[in-house]
């Protein structure tokens, strides 16, 4: 629908008050091929006359724009032009009032002030955040994003990211993350995965891929972390430590204070190194792998604290996120069987433990990455 600017009819520019357009579906093809209309349109030589026809404002109403299997909206957009047809300013708002930005020019380049209220990420992890302030710089091929504050899980995130569209969608940036719970956050971004407490960390990230619905399996991402006051479900390590059977241990849970070490996810699958696990009578270290199909492999070295004494003991880590499994290694079980048939279970079995981890690390014999059924 067109609304004219009635008095314009008299003069030799008619004006064009409003252009309402509704439903509109944008693609990501024609997405892409606005950069050359505007160039095409910089290019063309300026008329030393008026323009025939104006257009002061465009109001677009239930909008979406579609990039394949991932969409953003329904919103409604309200976009001023100048004498000349190029955008004063543009407002954009999601019909459900969670997510509002305001674009407005700056030279060649346009200012972007975004912020949203309970709103769901829509692309990737379903993500919900309380809060979220975005200020930044965009062109017609990219955006630098230098502010971005966030609430959400009870933790807060801050940082910056820049995004480019101009192949494909490349983004790369760094964040701080602070307090974030991870009850819900950990199964969104890793299904399957079971862990409580609160998550600091502080991660770069990038990712390059043809388009939007294809960005979460292309990211890699990195970053030192540290989660407080949690629990790991679905495993209980000191058990499995004291146990020393070799069909292994699953269930339970193993609580902690601090848990820390370093991530990089990449391809879907998560290297986590420099593994610490601190809980009362349990401490422990090690390296442990997810794969793309969510199997676990690695190794834990747990020292168990009673009083008067400690035993370390190595453990294999095997199974999947669903049912992970943790047991000794065999040059553990084999000590343990020696020490108690020697001194007798409890001392016994924990000296011999300790020796047989010491010897199958001094002569560093290789361990099968799941254990025989």
């Amino acid at each position: 629908m067109m609304i004219p600017d009635l008095f314009s009819l008299l003069q030799s520019t008619k004006v064009i008050k409003r252009v309402d357009i509704d439903s509109l579906s944008l693609t990501r093809k024609a997405i892409d091929n606005i950069p050359a209309w505007i160039k095409a349109d910089a290019d063309a030589p300026q008329q030393q006359t008026p323009p025939l026809l104006r257009v002061e404002s465009l109001r677009l109403t239930n909008a979406l724009v579609n990039f394949g299997k991932t969409s953003l909206g329904p919103f409604d957009a309200r976009i001023s032009l100048n004498d000349t047809g190029a955008p004063k300013d543009a407002s954009i708002a999601t019909q459900d009032g969670k997510l509002k930005a305001l674009i407005t020019p700056a030279g060649s380049k346009y200012l972007i002030d975004a912020s949203a209220k309970s709103w769901t990420l829509p692309a990737g992890p379903a993500l919900v955040f309380d809060e979220l302030i975005v200020k930044g710089v965009a062109t017609l091929n990219d955006a630098d994003l230098g502010e971005i504050r966030a609430g959400l899980y009870g933790g807060t995130v801050t940082g910056k990211t820049t995004v480019s569209w101009r192949k494909g969608l490349q983004l790369g940036g760094a964040l701080d993350v602070r307090g974030l719970e991870l009850t819900q956050v950990a199964a969104l971004l890793s299904p399957g995965t079971r862990m409580s407490g609160k998550l600091s960390a502080k991660l770069v990230f990038s990712a390059s891929a043809a388009s939007a619905d294809q960005i979460v399996n292309a990211l890699r991402l990195e970053t030192r972390f540290d989660v407080r006051n949690g629990a790991l479900h679905g495993v209980d390590i000191e058990k499995a430590a004291t146990n020393l059977i070799k069909q292994g241990t699953t269930g339970g849970e193993t609580r902690f204070e601090e848990l820390s070490g370093h991530l990089v996810m990449e391809r879907g699958g998560y290297r986590f190194t420099r593994l610490k696990i601190a809980s009362g009578t349990l401490a422990a270290d090690g390296n442990v792998s997810i794969s793309t199909r969510k199997e676990l492999s690695g190794r834990i070295n747990a020292q168990i604290k009673a009083v008067g004494a400690s035993a370390n003991v190595p453990l294999n880590v095997a199974g999947t996120l669903d049912s992970p499994l943790l047991y000794p290694t065999a040059g553990t079980v084999a000590g343990a069987a020696v020490g108690t048939a020697i001194l007798g279970p409890g001392l016994g079995t924990s000296a011999g433990a300790k020796v047989g981890g010491w010897a199958e690390n001094l002569f560093g014999k290789k361990e099968k990455k799941t254990p025989k059924k």
